[in-house]
């Protein structure tokens, strides 16, 4: 290939596209996210895929032809299939001026990055770095993310696609490539044009290490609860000031301390509180609320009804609402319908040389709003974790073998579709 996958994703990770949830109402959030989605489309032409565009929102489409008729599997009925991947990076943690830090050989042992010696990977918390010794190691210097979420996948999936372009005796069926805008703050699919994708069944490339394949995500809102104070000067205040930083702080200490990220696992819920703005007079709590039980939802915002009652009955001056905003839904239940789908995935990763496990995701993919929608799409590893935070990093060795995966997931694809 004229480009290797790390060659790719150091590129790709260079560039700023973090999403912004205080510009959520536009697509993309962030004009940013156009330098990335331009380089691909030009990218994408110079490996001959010639109908490579980039739309008004941002989001970049192109099609691999089906070649089935230059090869044994002449005639062979293979449905679209689709692969996205998103350009946007978390707005949680820095993006601007990523600087890739390459590892090669990785002996283990924790990993301190060298602008902040503060910021370590360290093994007890990364058990599965034991299994890189020998590989190759992208890190972030310690001042920003990685953006392996999802750069990695993106890589990915630019590299198959030069793979098959120049190894025309690969068989395939046609094959359509999506890159989205602001998957980060829940808008991925907000503009996709699903008729415009063309696709029955699709796969994103989003996830975690090697082997796992995800087939279940959270359900998830997002819930705002708004304070309205009274500010004054201080000096006067006695009697008269309501201070909504005050009110907030109580909301947050009432959240139930077991249902929060960092004490759940697997299949448990949380309510997490990300993102808080304020003054004296008004104040804003943005929480999200996760649960693989769809119904579990209403449960999470019966707890916050509860505790914003308990809070207004010690501050009857004040005024606190609560508005929930649907995100996305668990896939799980219409993939089962869908058995080909993932049995094909399953068998792909097997030929990789890697043993397959599902696991449920505590997040979300374009894939759950894209299923929900009608097309079936299932989560492929990509090689990275600690997504969104400073200790991101990235196995090249297991890149590689997503790469191979998608390389042999088309040619499944082919061979199950025989009569």
């Amino acid at each position: 290939m004229s480009k290797t996958p790390l060659e790719r994703f150091i590129s790709y990770a260079k560039i700023n596209t973090q999403s912004s949830e205080n510009n959520s109402n536009e697509t993309p959030s962030t004009r940013s996210q156009f330098d990335l989605a331009n380089l691909l489309v030009e990218e994408l032409k110079e490996i001959g895929i010639d109908d490579a565009e980039v739309d008004e929102h941002c989001y970049v489409m192109a099609t691999i032809p089906s070649n089935l008729s230059t090869t044994e599997f002449d005639g062979v009925d293979v449905p679209y299939i689709g692969f996205l991947a998103h350009l946007d990076t978390s707005p949680e943690v820095s993006g601007e001026g990523v600087n890739p830090q390459i590892i090669e050989n990785y002996d283990g042992g924790d990993i301190v990055l060298p602008k902040d010696p503060n910021v370590v990977i360290r093994l007890s918390e990364n058990p599965l770095l034991s299994k890189c010794i020998g590989h190759t190691i992208v890190t972030s210097d310690g001042t920003t993310l990685l953006g392996a979420d999802n750069k990695a996948g993106i890589a990915a999936i630019m590299s198959m696609a030069e793979y098959l372009q120049t190894h025309p005796d690969i068989p395939h069926g046609t094959i359509r490539i999506c890159f989205t805008p602001d998957e980060e703050i829940g808008n991925g699919t907000k503009y996709l044009d699903l008729d415009k994708f063309n696709v029955k069944y699709a796969y994103t490339v989003d996830g975690d290490l090697p082997g796992e394949l995800n087939k279940e995500t959270f359900s998830a809102d997002q819930a705002t609860i708004t304070i309205i104070g009274r500010d004054i000067h201080p000096g006067t205040a006695k009697g008269i000031m309501v201070n909504s930083i005050r009110i907030l702080a109580d909301i947050i200490a009432r959240l139930p301390k077991d249902i929060a990220p960092e004490t759940t696992e697997g299949y448990q819920p949380y309510i997490h509180p990300y993102i808080v703005e304020g003054g004296v007079g008004k104040s804003t709590l943005k929480l999200l609320l996760r649960d693989f039980r769809t119904p579990g939802l209403d449960e999470l915002k019966k707890i916050l009804e509860k505790i914003v009652e308990d809070v207004k009955k010690i501050y009857p001056k004040s005024e606190i609402t609560i508005e929930t905003k649907f995100q996305y839904r668990n896939m799980h239940d219409e993939l089962e319908k869908h058995p080909e789908v993932l049995e094909n995935m399953w068998e792909a990763v097997i030929r990789s040389g890697i043993e397959p496990y599902w696991k449920p995701i505590r997040g979300g993919t374009d894939g759950a709003r894209l299923t929900e929608k009608g097309i079936p799409t299932p989560n492929i590893f990509t090689g990275g974790t600690n997504f969104h935070s400073k200790t991101e990093w990235l196995s090249v060795n297991y890149l590689n073998k997503t790469v191979e995966t998608l390389v042999n997931l088309v040619q499944v694809w082919v061979e199950k579709s025989r009569k």
